[in-house]
C-alpha cells in the first residue's frame, strides 16, 4: 500500500506552500472522512489550489501587463494555461501573459475556400455566413510587415521589462520569463498574432474562437495556429456543467504524475484532453471516489482500444493526441499502472 500520508503532504506543499487557511467547504468534507487516508488523498489531489495563490499569479501579469502598456501599442493582452481553468497543482504556478499584435490578423485562407468551393458544406451556410467567409478572401490584406511587427513587439517587450525585473531570461526564442521576487511568481510573456479559421469568421471574431499564432525570435517567423482560449472556455462550460468533477479529474491525473517515480510523458494538455474525451452522464452524479474507477476505465480504454486512442483530439479539436506516438501510450501504461494500485486500495476502505 502507498504512504499516503506522505503522498498528502507532498500535495499540500504543492499547492499549499505558505499553509494558508483551507477553506471552509473544503475543511469541513475533509473531516466527514477523516478516517481514511486513501479517501484524504484523493480528494487533496483532485483540490484546486489556494484562490490567494492563484491571485498572485494573476497580479504577476497584470504587472508586467502594466509595464508593457507603456512601450506598446496596437496589442491585445490575454492569458493562457492552466492557471485561466483552475486545474494547476501548484501554488505558484507561472502563469502564461500573450501580448497579441492587433495590427493585423492571419486566416485560414484554404478551409474558407474549401467551404466555399465545395457545394456540400456551402450549402449548410445561410447568405450572410456566406458573406463573412467571401469577405475574408476578398479582403486587401495588410499593406505593413507582419513580421517586423512582431520583431518589434519582442524586442520592445525586452527592453522593457529587462531594466525593471532583477530576473529576466530573453534567451527563449517563444518566450522572455520573468520572475516576480516579491509575489514568487514567474511569467511567460509570449508574442503572437491572431489566426482565424472558418469557425472565428462565422462567430464574428468572438476572441474565445480566435487562434494565434505564436512569434518565434530565433527562426523570427510565426509558428501553427493554436487555440487556447477556446480550450480555456470548453475546460470552464465542461467543468461548470458538471459541477467541478471535469476539473477534479485532471487535477487528479496531474498529481499522480507528480508524485510517481515512473516515467510519464504526459502533459497537461494530454490530461485535458483525456478527462474532456470522457461523456459527462458517465460521471455527472458521482461522488469524489467514484471518479478514479471512470478515469480508470478511460485510461485502460485508450491504451488498449487502437481506434479510441488514434481518435482522440485535443479540447480544441485540433491535434491528435496518441496517434503515431507509442511513447504516450507507454506513458499511459505506467499512469494505468499508478491509477490500479490506488484504486485496489480505495476498494478496500469504500464500496465503489
Amino acid at each position: 500500500m502507498k504512504d499516503y500520508r506522505k503522498l498528502i503532504e507532498n500535495i499540500q506543499a504543492r499547492t499549499n506552500p505558505e499553509n494558508l487557511i483551507l477553506e471552509k467547504a473544503f475543511s469541513d468534507e475533509l473531516s466527514s472522512i477523516s478516517y481514511s487516508d486513501i479517501l484524504k488523498y484523493v480528494r487533496y489531489a483532485m483540490k484546486g489550489v489556494e484562490p490567494e495563490y492563484t491571485q498572485k499569479s494573476r497580479l504577476a501579469g497584470e504587472r508586467v501587463q502594466n509595464h508593457l502598456k507603456d512601450n506598446l501599442s496596437y496589442v491585445v493582452y490575454k492569458y493562457q494555461g492552466s492557471v485561466m481553468t483552475n486545474t494547476h497543482i501548484k501554488g505558484t504556478s507561472d502563469i502564461d501573459l500573450l501580448v497579441i499584435c492587433d495590427k493585423f490578423y492571419t486566416f485560414d485562407r484554404k478551409s474558407i475556400t474549401t467551404v466555399l468551393t465545395t457545394e456540400s458544406l456551402k450549402t449548410q451556410l445561410n447568405t450572410t455566413q456566406i458573406q463573412k467567409l467571401q469577405g475574408e478572401i476578398d479582403n486587401a490584406g495588410y499593406s505593413g510587415n507582419a513580421i517586423n511587427d512582431l520583431k518589434k513587439n519582442r524586442t520592445d517587450s525586452e527592453n522593457t521589462l529587462i531594466p525593471v525585473y532583477d530576473i529576466c531570461d530573453i534567451s527563449h526564442p517563444k518566450a522572455i520569463k520573468i520572475r516576480n521576487k516579491s509575489l514568487n511568481r514567474v511569467v511567460d510573456i509570449v508574442i503572437a498574432n491572431w489566426y482565424d479559421n472558418v469557425t472565428a469568421v462565422l462567430r464574428d471574431k468572438d476572441s474565445d474562437f480566435r487562434g494565434i499564432q505564436v512569434y518565434n525570435k530565433a527562426l523570427n517567423s510565426k509558428g501553427n495556429p493554436d487555440y487556447p482560449f477556446l480550450s480555456i472556455k470548453r475546460i470552464n462550460d465542461r467543468s461548470s456543467e458538471t459541477n467541478g468533477r471535469l476539473k477534479k479529474m485532471i487535477r487528479f491525473l496531474k498529481n499522480i504524475k507528480a508524485d510517481s517515480d515512473l516515467e510519464i510523458k504526459l502533459t497537461s494538455f494530454d490530461f485535458n484532453a483525456i478527462c474532456y474525451d470522457i461523456e459527462t452522464y458517465k460521471y455527472s452524479n458521482k461522488n469524489f471516489y467514484e471518479l478514479v474507477p471512470i478515469i480508470y476505465i478511460q485510461l485502460k480504454s485508450l491504451s488498449e482500444n487502437i481506434e479510441h486512442s488514434n481518435k482522440l483530439k485535443s479540447v480544441d479539436d485540433n491535434e491528435y493526441i496518441f496517434r503515431n506516438d507509442s511513447t504516450k501510450l507507454n506513458s499511459l501504461r505506467n499512469l494505468i499502472s499508478e491509477i490500479e494500485s490506488i484504486l485496489l486500495d480505495l476498494k478496500k476502505a469504500v464500496v465503489i
